[in-house]
């Protein structure tokens, strides 16, 4: 299949922090699910949520509560319901969750789900931030929740692609990334939880740059709006799809809930990878004190 069409979900969490999460996870996966179904309707094949979709971006203070909405991957409620979905409406279903693995291993992770409602593995989110945004109390306290990732760069062979999956702050970092294209990734999605300020210009800099040295597709996800009683910030959306040229193609408003559409070309990445030949030119016996230091 050459043409691929793609469905980011950008949306806002409007529950209030102080309540219970429960009530976060209920109202965040029916929004979820009716914004699936929007995409599917409109065509994407492939379909990624935002990071930890079911709720609000809980690491901007350090409370154990929020460890109740932690779920097994793939045995947890809403990985067996999204795959339900996803074999109704015949799509790829990326799905970031609260991982809890075992009696108090917890990581920030994403299921992936084929089109058959197969469950195809999952990743974990290697780098894990640990920063005060402020003097307000809020920030980046991710550390508290979440242990790093140890699965490695998995690629998953959908019905549709080949995908990698990298997790918001993962981003910054290229290493993992050249790692998803050689394993032979030719899209990879980044749900992300991001607010303006320092790094926003980032944004469109980072990850367009990985498309490009890498030839494969980027989508870039992110959510809207401001989430009470923290506040720490605007998550200014603009979930966007960038191609093997570092070119975006679809991109989504900064303040709306939105189904970004746009279609990967397998042809552009063969032709972007026959041009800027990156890989082939390549020095990787040069490379190895990048582990020591």
């Amino acid at each position: 299949m050459q043409l691929v069409t793609i469905g980011l979900i950008q949306a806002s969490h409007d529950v209030h922090g102080d309540e219970p999460v429960e009530t976060h996870k209920r109202h965040a996966i029916e929004k979820h699910t009716r914004l699936v179904r929007e995409a599917a309707a409109k065509g994407a094949q492939i379909i990624s949520l935002q990071e930890i979709f079911y709720g609000p971006y809980f690491c901007a203070e350090q409370s154990a509560r929020w460890y109740e909405a932690s779920e097994e991957i793939p045995n947890g409620p809403t990985t067996r319901l999204f795959q339900e979905l996803a074999k109704e409406l015949g799509v790829v279903i990326v799905l970031p969750i609260y991982e809890r693995e075992g009696i108090a291993a917890y990581y920030n992770a994403a299921a992936v789900i084929d089109a058959d409602g197969a469950y195809l593995g999952k990743y974990r989110k290697h780098h894990i931030p640990h920063v005060a945004a402020g003097g307000d109390g809020c920030g980046f306290w991710e550390k508290y929740y979440f242990k790093p990732g140890n699965r490695g760069y998995p690629v998953f062979e959908t019905a549709y692609a080949k995908i990698g999956v990298y997790i918001c702050y993962d981003r910054h970092f290229p290493e993992g990334a050249r790692m998803l294209g050689l394993s032979g990734a030719e899209i990879v999605f980044n749900p992300s939880a991001t607010v303006a300020g320092t790094s926003e210009y980032l944004w469109k800099l980072e990850q367009p740059a990985h498309a490009a040295a890498n030839g494969y597709y980027v989508a870039a996800i992110n959510r809207v709006g401001f989430e009470a009683p923290w506040n720490m910030g605007e998550f200014y959306g603009q979930s966007y799809l960038v191609d093997p040229r570092g070119s975006i193609i679809a991109i989504g408003s900064r303040d709306k809930d939105e189904v970004v559409i746009g279609v990967m070309d397998k042809k552009v990445i063969r032709d972007v990878r026959d041009a800027w030949q990156f890989y082939r030119d390549r020095r990787p016996e040069t490379y190895a004190n990048i582990t020591s230091l």
